[in-house]
């Protein structure tokens, strides 16, 4: 009795057999395992997905257990990667794609020299050297300062909300929408991100107290402005990650206004 017709998922070409068993089709995958059609799931699932572990991730980073955010951010990179691929996204919808290494290695070195100039001009200007002070860090070490800008900052900063929001949540929009309303949803969720990371703010930055005051409104209000200024700077990142055709180029300039941001404030303290 001939074998029911059936498929079966090799990892290679599709391809049909001939013979007695011409009716059974073997199905070739050209990519990783969980993007297989029987595990495939819609870019708008994807979209749920990642907001949803970007939620808890959150709370977690800021409420739950700050101290394993390295430990988080790498586990939750990969897995959003893995949602990514799922979805059927590849490593040029992640802005990965190894073609374009090159590229974006350049532009993120020549954003990272603008960084520096910007930086250095401010820190010699009275009127904007005063804007480096935070209390958060004022009692920083040198090796505590260094630390955040080899590990900390690249690690558990740059790399889970450049991959979270100009990789893999710009990829699935940008494949389902375009780059339009890959902007404007990694944007605004990016500002939203900042939410609780900018709660306390105006009493970290002494020179924003004049502005708000110390009243629970004025904290609302520069709260808010955080999360705007940051969806902002999201429409900037998210149009170099369009234009350099890699994630390396919002990379390099989200670190270095970061980890180059508690280098001077550390010098002019």
């Amino acid at each position: 009795m001939p074998r029911a017709a059936g498929t079966l998922w090799t990892g290679g070409p599709s391809c049909a057999t001939s013979g007695p068993d011409s009716s059974r089709h073997v199905v070739v995958a050209s990519g990783p395992w969980w993007a297989s059609p029987r595990r495939s799931i819609g870019s708008g699932a994807g979209v749920g997905m990642v907001i949803a572990v970007l939620a808890l991730t959150n709370v977690i980073d800021n409420r739950w257990a700050p101290s394993f955010h390295l430990l988080t951010a790498v586990l939750v990179s990969a897995l959003l990667l893995g949602v990514l691929f799922r979805a059927g996204g590849t490593w040029a919808d992640a802005g990965l794609d190894p073609s374009a290494l090159g590229r974006g290695v350049r532009w993120a070195l020549a954003l990272i020299g603008l960084v520096c100039v910007v930086y250095l001009a401010a820190a010699l200007l009275p009127s904007t050297r005063g804007l480096f002070a935070d209390q958060r860090y004022s009692g920083f070490t040198g090796g505590q300062v260094a630390l955040r800008m080899v590990i900390t900052v690249p690690v558990g900063t740059v790399l889970l909300e450049e991959v979270a929001f100009r990789g893999v949540l710009y990829g699935l929009v940008d494949r389902a929408r375009g780059v339009v309303w890959a902007t404007l949803v990694s944007s605004g969720l990016f500002g939203l991100w900042h939410i609780l990371p900018s709660l306390g703010l105006v009493a970290a930055k002494s020179r924003l107290v004049p502005v708000f005051g110390h009243s629970a409104l004025g904290s609302v209000v520069a709260d808010a402005g955080a999360v705007l200024f940051t969806a902002a700077a999201g429409v900037i990142f998210c149009e170099l990650r369009r234009r350099s055709g890699s994630l390396l180029a919002p990379m390099g300039l989200h670190w270095a206004v970061n980890a180059l941001g508690y280098l001077v404030g550390f010098l002019l303290r």
